[in-house]
């Protein structure tokens, strides 16, 4: 953020928009559910942040972009009318402070960024039916018929990824608590 500040070349923006596209595209499909809307509101996101980044500097940008995300499904999903529940005096009441709020965010962002460096440890075969599977919603046939791997070798795949993406993630966050 702070080389896009310094000279307001697009190109950094550019540079962690693709950094977090992985990201985005599973907070859209985990409200959205649809592969064709997760993709376009992927790309509306983009395009909101780097208007919003015109207008103001942000510190935390993982979590401020995971906010536009959020904020940007809720309302696609309101306005279709598929609200999500109803927020009550009790959930209000509940939130969190601000400095809880923060910490939570980096909190997060520390595991999202755990996970996506996890990811891109996983080797290939993995990684690939990884994604296909959870983010993209792909069955095993479906990633089978885009990958070439058989049925069997795709649910092998996912089965050892996840292990995998377990160990590393636990490795990891053992490493920062220490």
């Amino acid at each position: 953020m702070e080389n896009y500040y310094a000279d307001g070349n697009n190109e950094w923006l550019g540079i962690l928009m693709q950094r977090y596209t992985l990201l985005l595209y599973g907070v859209c499909m985990k409200y959205l559910k649809h592969e064709e809307e997760a993709r376009d509101a992927v790309q509306q996101i983009f395009l909101k942040a780097i208007s919003e980044l015109q207008k103001y500097p942000v510190t935390y940008f993982k979590s401020w972009l995971y906010m536009i995300a959020r904020n940007y499904c809720l309302m696609q999903l309101r306005d279709k009318g598929k609200t999500p529940l109803p927020v009550t005096e009790k959930m209000i009441a509940s939130e969190p402070d601000e400095n809880n709020s923060m910490l939570h965010h980096q909190q997060r962002d520390a595991t999202f960024s755990a996970l996506n460096e996890a990811l891109e440890e996983l080797n290939e075969d993995q990684q690939q039916c990884i994604i296909l599977f959870y983010l993209q919603k792909k069955s095993y046939h479906e990633i089978a018929s885009l990958t070439g791997y058989s049925p069997m070798q795709v649910k092998s795949h996912i089965q050892n990824g996840k292990r995998n993406l377990k160990i590393i993630m636990e490795k990891k966050m053992k490493e920062n608590k220490v």
